[in-house]
């Protein structure tokens, strides 16, 4: 018989899994489900991008390529970090990987050793914790509650801090809170980080996606040393509505880059050659479509918040969310309560209640390390989000 690794045991099951196979199920025997879920653009990916992807093929660009990516590309990435966030990489500091995820598994697999601290605010994006143990890591959770914007401090972080901590992974903007940390905020967590020598993974990957005047800071922006401590993350998926195409990359020093260059070689080797040319064309062609989509993602997030406003007296709240397509809807209000007779113990319940229900689908906030909440996405249709929002406010005034 063979034995599942102990590392993989330690990875816990997505708990989204039940609510995804019972929203299909729905969907499949006819049922109208509007999903709050959907953590990707619910756009085309812009007709330039796909038509350097075409173009490659027709030119015959369908064999191997360096591992670590295309020189051209990590050329075009190394400007987009200067331009957008004005930090300094040469390409041989850059990695091209298979999405943002797979980046943030090369950082960890490259950096953690056996018993090594990682520090995670949570509300988290759910891999974060299971990526850590895969590697052999152990997960130190910070919480950033509701009341102060889902947001850590620096103070919170340096009373986390042990003998064994290694890394904070830094989210900002933030997925599943939307919080977007400001310059000030993140400058005291880079003073922090550096005294004690810890290493940041900044996840930046809605780092385009901000809304209401607020800017993204690259925590590398903060002083050099600590650019020498941090592994910048983001990629093509949220920004270019590229989800499917499976490109990510890091920057980071460039020792570091060698090794992760040198574990892809043997893990994945090169994210496939089209993809990486119709990214060049993403990174160096036209933005309209990407700001089009900011522009209307902005105004879906102004009426969902509006819709929100006006479900307060129903005893549910949220917390505004500067960044990325979600918000936080708090319900635990609910809990203790009774739907159909069927007592509220957490998010997961309500969950449940509000598919089975109301053909509702939204993500509980336990999956999150918080369960005090919904995710609501508002990367789906302006109909479908203010009828799925009708659905919800029915459910909650039908809770006795």
């Amino acid at each position: 018989m063979i034995k599942v690794s102990d590392r993989v045991k330690a990875i816990a099951p997505s708990m989204t899994l039940a609510i995804s196979a019972k929203a299909n199920e729905l969907k499949a025997a006819g049922e109208r489900v509007i999903n709050f879920g959907v953590g990707e653009p619910d756009f085309n990916t812009p007709e330039h991008v796909c038509q350097a992807a075409k173009s490659a093929l027709d030119k015959g660009y369908t064999k191997y390529v360096a591992a670590a990516g295309l020189p051209a590309l990590k050329r075009a990435i190394a400007k987009k970090l200067k331009a957008d966030n004005n930090l300094d990489y040469e390409p041989s500091q850059i990695i091209v990987s298979n999405g943002a995820k797979h980046s943030i598994f090369n950082a960890l697999f490259a950096t953690i050793n056996p018993g090594d601290e990682v520090l995670i605010p949570k509300p988290y994006w759910l891999t974060y914790p299971e990526v850590v143990k895969a590697c052999g890591g152990v997960p130190n959770y910070i919480y950033a509650t509701a009341r102060h914007g889902y947001k850590v401090t620096a103070a919170q972080i340096e009373a986390a801090i042990s003998e064994k901590t290694k890394m904070l992974i830094f989210n900002s903007p933030c997925n599943p809170t939307g919080a977007v940390y400001t310059e000030e905020e993140i400058r005291r967590i880079a003073e922090v980080c550096v005294e004690h020598n810890i290493i940041v993974l900044s996840d930046e990957i809605y780092e385009k996606l901000i809304y209401g005047g607020e800017t993204h800071f690259s925590i590398a922006q903060c002083s050099p040393e600590m650019k020498d401590l941090t592994i910048v993350v983001n990629g093509v998926s949220k920004s270019y509505a590229m989800t499917g195409w499976r490109l990510g990359y890091l920057a980071c020093p460039e020792k570091l880059a060698k090794a992760i260059a040198s574990f892809q070689s043997h893990s994945t080797s090169n994210v496939n050659t089209m993809t990486q040319y119709a990214t060049i064309a993403a990174l160096e062609g036209d933005d309209t479509a990407m700001k089009n989509m900011i522009k209307a993602f902005g105004e879906r997030r102004e009426k969902m918040l509006e819709k929100l406003d006006g479900m307060k007296p129903l005893g549910l709240d949220y917390v505004k969310p500067d960044g990325a397509f979600y918000v936080m809807l708090l319900c635990d209000s609910l809990y203790g309560k009774k739907y159909n007779g069927e007592k509220i113990h957490g998010s997961m319940d309500v969950a449940d209640m509000l598919l089975t229900h109301k053909k509702v689908a939204a993500t509980p906030g336990v999956c999150f390390g918080d369960d005090d909440a919904l995710r609501l996405s508002y990367a789906l249709s302006l109909e479908d989000m203010l009828e799925g929002l009708e659905r919800i406010a029915e459910f909650v005034k039908e809770c006795v």
